[in-house]
């Protein structure tokens, strides 16, 4: 599901002319964020790599996993923005391409305007800017002024209301892109975990590749989703 939200953005982007979009990056959270049901970093970052696979476009970051504790996402945006635009100043020959990030996405020494990473999601993260103790105002601003937003909505929900009762959100909201997915999909991460506890199929809801690495792990108490051969009658 998430990673049809970067097809659905860059679709966006690319039939308005608006942006040039030159990757995706996906940085799973640190271990220590506590989360009720989070798998192993290890495992996340296994199942995104197997995911991406069929993209070109699409690539793993696993550099806030390995960090000493969870990071603000602020922090790793500006991480990741920071690096893009260092790389594409710095000189041909700094570093070899042994040593470059696998994120990195392909011909940046072409480009000399610099690059600004948004923050891309579903119209739920947004609205979790209201949760008390959740965000701070700092967080939220600078995300917002100095990234972006772009916020696959969906059909029948009311963004704009939400961004008008926030102060911080109104101030910048040229930088947030609200995008309607006019293909409805009401599955998430946590009905798919939720199926895969109960013994029941998940098939075409993940790609084959991730659903075998989860059996194999035995993630999610996943119980066995083999379908015994059908009887004769």
């Amino acid at each position: 599901m998430h990673m049809r939200l970067f097809e659905i953005a860059r679709d966006y982007f690319e039939l308005r002319g608006t942006h040039t979009v030159v990757g995706g990056i996906i940085s799973p959270t640190h271990d220590s964020y506590g989360k009720k049901g989070l798998a192993p970093a290890l495992d996340r970052c296994a199942m995104i790599k197997l995911a991406a696979q069929s993209s070109n476009w699409i690539r793993l970051s696993d550099w806030e996993v390995h960090q000493p504790q969870w990071m603000r996402t602020k922090a790793v945006l500006q991480y990741h923005q920071n690096y893009l635009n260092n790389y594409i100043n710095s000189p041909y020959d700094e570093e070899p391409n042994e040593l470059l990030p696998g994120w990195l996405p392909p011909g940046l020494r072409e480009r000399r305007d610099p690059i600004r990473l948004k923050l891309l999601c579903g119209a739920d993260l947004l609205e979790s800017f209201a949760v008390p103790g959740l965000w701070s105002d700092e967080d939220i601003e600078e995300i917002v002024a100095n990234h972006g937003l772009v916020v696959i909505t969906r059909c029948g929900s009311n963004p704009e209301k939400f961004i008008f009762d926030s102060d911080v959100l109104t101030k910048y909201q040229q930088n947030i892109t609200l995008i309607t997915n006019w293909v409805p999909n009401e599955v998430s991460s946590s009905l798919v975990r939720r199926l895969l506890s109960r013994g029941e199929s998940v098939k075409y809801l993940l790609d084959d590749l991730v659903l075998n690495y989860i059996k194999r792990q035995g993630l999610y108490n996943v119980k066995s989703l083999d379908t015994p051969p059908e009887g004769r009658e």
